[in-house]
């Protein structure tokens, strides 16, 4: 809970242009499976991303706004994000883990991930 209250802070900064979105990465907790920090984390990536895009749309830099603001909002309150919007980052930023021990089928299952090979 303490790690969500943490994240949504971050999110708050970097909307209202207090700190970068790279220091807010710096400052971000370890996931620890939480896949809603995980999603919070790669919806700021693609803000900076989209940086270009929000100074020539003023609209589309609202809606931005407003989708940080909301992840936000809900990890303050300690709720869960969408489902829609963990599956979306899911799909395009699996978290590899890396392996507990250094056993050489731990390694080759950490590469088959990596390369999304089944």
């Amino acid at each position: 809970m303490k790690d969500r209250e943490i994240v949504s802070k971050l999110i708050v900064l970097v909307v209202t242009d207090r700190i970068s979105v790279r220091e807010a990465l710096l400052r971000f907790p370890e996931t620890s499976g939480d896949k809603n920090i995980l999603a919070a984390k790669y919806a700021l990536i693609h803000f900076e991303a989209d940086e270009d895009l929000r100074a020539r749309d003023f609209a589309f830099k609202e809606e931005q706004n407003d989708y940080l603001y909301m992840i936000a909002e809900l990890l303050s309150n300690g709720k869960d994000l969408p489902k829609n919007i963990i599956k979306s980052y899911e799909n395009y930023y699996p978290e590899i883990e890396l392996p507990k021990s250094k056993t050489i089928k731990n390694l080759l299952k950490t590469l088959y991930k990596f390369l999304n090979v089944k």
